[in-house]
């Protein structure tokens, strides 16, 4: 495996554990539809939670959440739609990302809630 593979790999077990001790039940890891796939889809009481994870060795060319592109957040909307109707949910969905910075065997966490938002124009 790649090195940013298993940088990637690392980076959304550190995310699940994050969210598990928030107090998130995680139901989907590394859900695919089409050509889109979630990293993270959870749920804290009334929220489903749909979270992209970045991680990163270096923020020499950005944090790891600039690294998350509009075509990226269509196909998670998208993907997200289709996940809803299939589990006939009733509950608001939101849009996280989790970036992670890793230094050594240190790891450096930052949750952002609601961080982005999708109209479809």
């Amino acid at each position: 495996m790649a090195a940013h593979n298993e940088l990637g790999k690392i980076g959304e077990e550190l995310a699940v554990d994050f969210l598990t001790k928030k107090g998130y039940d995680i139901l989907e890891t590394n859900w695919v539809f089409q050509k889109a796939e979630v990293d993270i889809i959870a749920q804290k009481d009334n929220i489903l939670a749909v979270v992209e994870v970045k991680t990163r060795s270096s923020i020499t060319f950005g944090s790891p959440q600039d690294f998350v592109k509009p075509k990226k957040i269509k196909l998670l909307v998208k993907a997200i739609n289709e996940y809803v109707l299939a589990n006939d949910l009733d509950l608001d969905v939101r849009f996280d990302i989790i970036a992670i910075q890793v230094k050594g065997k240190e790891s450096e966490i930052e949750h952002l809630e609601e961080a982005f938002y999708y109209f479809d124009n």
